[in-house]
This record gives structure tokens, C-alpha cells and sequence, in this order.
């Protein structure tokens, strides 16, 4: 997953036409850490429609209070600069809950447009 330091890159990859999940983390962040083993096979598994990019939310603070990113691990889809759809919880995330959102996030990006995401 590319990593993201700049508020500007973020911009450039989240302004596409293919939706782009955000994901935002520290790491300092249990909750982060328990879902790194398998999210190279998520990203792997949805690459054909969906980009993902990884957000350190300690080195974009401006960002992510703009976005208004309280609840870390954050994930959010964008497409055309726009945000479609966020999963946000307390609770830990399970691999399911990531899929399901995903699945949601393309949903949305395929309503959107009419066609295939």
C-alpha cells in the first residue's frame, strides 16, 4: 500500500476516476497493527477496482482534521476528490467488516457513474 506524506499527493491520488481507499493509521495504534496481516491480500484481491493508499495520521494532522479523522484505523473511499462512502467504528475491524465496506464503496462508485467502478 503506498504510503502518503503529503497533503498535495494525497490530492493527486484521491482525485482519480478509479475510487481510492484512504486507509489512516499511526503507529502507535494497536487496532492498526492487528490488520496488517491481511491487508496485502485485501488490496491484492480488490486492485482490479480499487486503489489503496495509507495515511500516517501523525504526520498529516491538517489533513486529517479537515477530514475530521478522530477514529483510527479510518477508511475511506474517494473518487474525483469526492468522498463516497467511510468506515469509522470503535471496535476493532475484522477482515469481513473491510471487504463488506469495500464491497459498499464500490457500490456507490458504480451507482455514481452507471458503469463498472
Amino acid at each position: 500500500m503506498e504510503q502518503v506524506k503529503t497533503d498535495a499527493l494525497f490530492r493527486e491520488k484521491t482525485g482519480g476516476s478509479k475510487p481510492t481507499v484512504a486507509v489512516f493509521k499511526a503507529t502507535w495504534c494497536k487496532d492498526c497493527h492487528f490488520i496488517e496481516p491481511f491487508m496485502p491480500e485485501i488490496e491484492a484481491a480488490y486492485a482490479d477496482r480499487l486503489d489503496f493508499i495509507q495515511i500516517d495520521r501523525d504526520e498529516l494532522p491538517d489533513l486529517c482534521s479537515e477530514l475530521n479523522i478522530l477514529g483510527i484505523p479510518s477508511f475511506i473511499v474517494f473518487r474525483e476528490g469526492q468522498e463516497l462512502v467511510r468506515f469509522v467504528s470503535k471496535l476493532r475491524k475484522t477482515r469481513q467488516e473491510i471487504e463488506e465496506f469495500l464491497d459498499r464503496g464500490i457500490e456507490v462508485a458504480n451507482a455514481m457513474n452507471g458503469s463498472k467502478a
